[in-house]
């Protein structure tokens, strides 16, 4: 072996294989530290890559949720108006149909106090109304005192104004079963006012 290495050329080749192998083991041991930061260094970034994606993800989400939120609440808020008014056009509709209750009421006590004279019954009653006017304002009374509102106030309504005066003033001296007459007169004048007549107006008896 000895002998071997003593020819130049193989002591040449041995120290050249030898260099080489030395350089690339030192090449090797050098790149070891290289290839792992790379390794690292790559590492890291495909996590910093999964961070960010996660973050990006995260943002999107919560922002569709926000979103979700924000018009789920808008909803209840409209929903809330929109019972408001439902109560509030309920609460007017009751109003409504009481003043509706309210008119027809007030009609049906209008009709029930207005008492109409057709055409055939006021030539009757003209007939009255003249006959009473001819008499006395005691006379009259004691005879209208004896029949119904209803019935007078026809009468007197055919009846010029200052008879119907004499009669009420007659009205209010003359006794009755809780004292003069002289409410049922006032009664018999407002009851004259709103009593309607027929479509063509009677005339007043002289």
């Amino acid at each position: 072996m000895i002998t071997k290495l003593q020819n130049p050329f193989l002591a040449a080749a041995f120290g050249l294989l030898l260099s080489c192998g030395l350089g690339a083991y030192l090449c090797w041991k050098a790149a070891v530290p290289v290839m792992a930061a790379t390794m690292a260094r790559h590492a890291k970034h495909e996590e910093e890559k999964k961070v960010q994606s996660w973050d990006f993800w995260t943002i999107e989400i919560e922002n569709l949720s926000n979103e979700l939120k924000e018009e789920k609440a808008a909803l209840q808020k409209r929903s809330s108006l929109l019972d408001q008014r439902a109560a509030q056009l309920e609460s007017e509709g009751k109003a409504l149909n009481q003043i509706r209750s309210d008119i027809e009421r007030l009609r049906k006590e209008i009709r029930d106090r207005l008492m109409p004279v057709n055409a055939d019954e006021a030539k009757n009653l003209r007939t009255l109304a003249q006959t009473y006017t001819n008499l006395t304002p005691k006379a009259a009374v004691a005879i209208l005192r004896e029949m119904d509102d209803v019935s007078v106030v026809k009468i007197l309504s055919l009846m010029k104004p200052d008879v119907v005066a004499h009669l009420f003033e007659e009205m209010s001296h003359t006794s009755g079963p809780d004292g003069t007459l002289a409410r049922r007169a006032a009664l018999l004048s407002d009851k004259i006012r709103l009593i309607k007549a027929a479509s063509t107006k009677p005339e007043s008896a002289g």
